[in-house]
């Protein structure tokens, strides 16, 4: 079950997204509210109706979901936040990284953005990883922003420029 392709998310798509939140509640609960089919549903064509959300998809020789990847775009800044996740199948495969990645680079290219932004709970070192592959340098912390189980969690703030050295500079200047 190899990664194949990189696409926009599709309204078939809706049953893996599902499948992705039921799987691991926890983790997927700051992604939104998706429970059943008809709120993955509904969640998938929100993102694919909304013209400031671009999004991306790695999908599998069977053209199953296995990472999502989106930017909601401030035009007027040419700025985007970026947000992701991985259905549990694909995790610790580094293909979400190469999706970010794909993403940021379409984005901060022919997307004509200037500036990507992201966040990641600072005790998430699997985000924290995928941020650092796609090539965002981490610029600060904002302590005790999210409630999580009833604690308060740090996040840390990563971005990547346009003017940024890619990511495969950054990884032969640290080998």
């Amino acid at each position: 079950m190899g990664v194949t392709t990189f696409r926009g998310l599709q309204v078939g798509d809706a049953a893996r997204v599902l499948d992705a939140f039921v799987s691991d509640a926890a983790e997927m609960s700051r992604q939104g509210d998706v429970h059943d089919l008809d709120t993955a549903r509904a969640s998938v064509s929100r993102m694919r109706d909304n013209p400031e959300t671009h999004t991306l998809v790695a999908a599998d020789d069977a053209d199953r979901l296995l990472a999502f990847a989106a930017v909601s775009v401030d035009r007027d800044n040419a700025n985007g936040w970026v947000f992701y996740w991985a259905h549990p199948d694909a995790r610790r495969r580094g293909i979400t990284s190469q999706l970010v990645r794909a993403l940021a680079d379409r984005e901060l290219g022919e997307g004509g953005l200037h500036r990507l932004e992201l966040g990641y709970r600072a005790n998430n070192p699997g985000s924290a990883a995928v941020a650092r592959a796609a090539g965002f340098v981490r610029e600060g912390l904002e302590r005790e922003k999210f409630l999580v189980d009833g604690r308060r969690v740090d996040v840390v703030t990563a971005a990547r420029l346009r003017t940024d050295p890619s990511p495969d500079s950054l990884a032969s200047i640290s080998s």
